[in-house]
């Protein structure tokens, strides 16, 4: 069998690709519900990340710690919540589960271990109705 470099780039690209994907790197998720029952629980750290605007306006879900991510000291704030555990695990909300997504990869980047996106947020998304029209419990 003759591999030609065409054949040999898509081979090599493909086995980059497949290599990269890793329990270690995979997302995890959670509906608000599962989010709520976790946190209420203790099986998990859950973060409201959005901005303190945003939590006068809808307040957060019932037992989660507000955490602003534009904060400059977050993952100083979010060491000392989790006690300095990096592989504690902790779910993040946002509005719409863009901002937790985002936050999520970049903290699987910067070494935490057990981060879970609840990526139809507060408000709702193509991942579900959200926290709010659930009609989950929120505190103000």
């Amino acid at each position: 069998m003759t591999i030609n470099r065409r054949h040999f780039a898509t081979l090599t690209i493909a086995t980059v690709l497949v290599a990269s994907i890793s329990p270690a790197s995979a997302a995890q998720v959670l509906t608000a519900p599962q989010a709520f029952s976790q946190a209420a629980s203790g099986k998990i750290t859950l973060i409201d990340i959005r901005t303190p605007e945003e939590w006068a306006e809808t307040g957060s879900g019932a037992g989660a710690k507000r955490l602003d991510m534009r904060r400059d000291d977050f993952t100083t704030a979010l060491d000392k919540l989790l006690g300095g555990d990096k592989s504690k695990p902790v779910a993040l909300i946002c509005a719409r589960g863009v901002r937790s997504s985002r936050l999520s990869r970049a903290l699987r980047e910067g070494g935490y271990t057990n981060i879970i996106d609840v990526p139809e947020g507060m408000m709702g998304s193509y991942a579900g109705p959200g926290w709010l029209e659930r009609g989950l419990p929120v505190a103000r």
